[in-house]
């Protein structure tokens, strides 16, 4: 009975054993499978680095603002008695666009000129008197005086009744009548807002340090939002200080806009287009994996190991980058000339891993 079950513990044993044995074996030969087997090439397309003519700008968020622009605003309290403009005319400078009741101020520019008239004609006797010698000089004197203050009457009250008749001060589009025939309106009552835009200025902010690399004079490229409006003009002033609330410099750009084209108070889209600048390595941005560890792109590098045919894999390499602009961005340290750049499938690599080329390498 004892021998019975020692040999049953034996071929158990033995039985079990074969089994842990045998998978063993079997994980080690799947390792040794996966350590020496060589992953299929992954194919990808490249970009050729190569020195590019580099057109750096600066990009930043602007409003557009009629060269001539202003809200017309009533110079003398009174009742509107005619409004001679509609809503979108095209005005001129000196038109007549509002009329305020001035009959009261006619009334006393009469007066006025009544009063000139007779110290004019007492002026002129006395005068004729005094050659004569027939009268002293402090009526001569009185006369004048109040030829004087008769005249300066007249130019008051004259000025007054212009202050009635508001005109345009330069020509320009005019918008919607804000006042109403028949109502009273006060001193300051914007009555409409007249707009010149046959030339547009564009207004918008940039840091100090980006302020210091524009002139008066650099061309300026603005985009709308909508319409994919695309103008270009000039810079033409530069703000001489820094806002210290912002920490920003204003700058102004020239537009021209004869087809009026856009509208005061736009947003826009402007760049500002620095000197060219040759011999610049840029890529397309899409190009560079950015990581913690910083920012890098994969090379295909050709090469040869012992015993085998030389081949095509990547390596990850490091890179430095600088300016943007558009699509690009520059590439300072890290890559050569002549190096391929895998521009697309990156996210199926690793360094050292084998490809082919999916079509012909092309320039940047």
């Amino acid at each position: 009975m004892i021998k019975r079950l020692i040999i049953a513990i034996l071929l158990l044993g033995l039985v079990g054993g074969g089994i842990v044995g045998f998978n063993l074996f079997r994980s080690k030969m799947i390792a040794q499978f996966f350590a020496t087997m060589t992953p299929a090439p992954v194919p990808v397309t490249v970009t050729e680095v190569e020195p590019i003519n580099w057109m750096p700008g600066i990009e930043a968020i602007g409003t557009a603002t009629a060269a001539q622009g202003t809200d017309l605003a009533v110079e003398a309290a009174g009742v509107v008695r005619e409004i001679k403009f509609a809503a979108n005319d095209r005005v001129e400078k000196g038109q007549v666009l509002v009329q305020i009741d001035d009959r009261q101020e006619r009334a006393d520019l009469d007066a006025a000129k009544a009063a000139l008239d007779l110290a004019e004609i007492t002026l002129k006797r006395a005068q004729e008197l005094r050659d004569r010698g027939v009268s002293a000089t402090t009526t001569l004197d009185t006369a004048e005086a109040e030829a004087i203050s008769a005249r300066s009457s007249v130019a008051k009250l004259a000025a007054a009744l212009e202050t009635k008749q508001l005109t345009a001060p330069f020509g320009g589009t005019i918008g919607i009548p804000q006042i109403e025939i028949g109502q009273f309106v006060t001193a300051g009552t914007t009555y409409a807002t007249l707009q010149d835009r046959s030339h547009m200025r564009v207004d918008f902010s940039l840091s100090e340090q980006q302020a210091g690399m524009v002139t008066a004079g650099l061309p300026v490229t603005v985009t709308s939002e909508v319409g994919d409006l695309t103008l270009t003009g000039t810079v033409v002033g530069i703000e001489p200080k820094i806002d210290p609330n912002s920490r920003l410099v204003t700058i102004r750009a020239d537009v021209p806009n004869a087809a009026d084209q856009l509208t005061p108070g736009q947003f826009l889209r402007v760049r500002v287009d620095l000197p060219a600048e040759d011999g610049v390595i840029a890529l397309p941005q899409t190009v560079v994996s950015s990581t913690l560890y910083g920012d890098s792109v994969y090379v295909v590098r050709e090469e040869k190991t012992e015993g085998a045919e030389p081949s095509l894999v990547v390596r990850q390499v490091f890179v430095k980058l600088g300016r943007r602009s558009a699509d690009l961005v520059e590439i300072r340290e890290g890559l050569e000339t002549g190096d391929k750049v895998v521009n697309a499938g990156q996210n199926r690599l690793s360094s050292g891993a084998p490809v082919t080329l999916a079509d012909a390498p092309t320039g940047n």
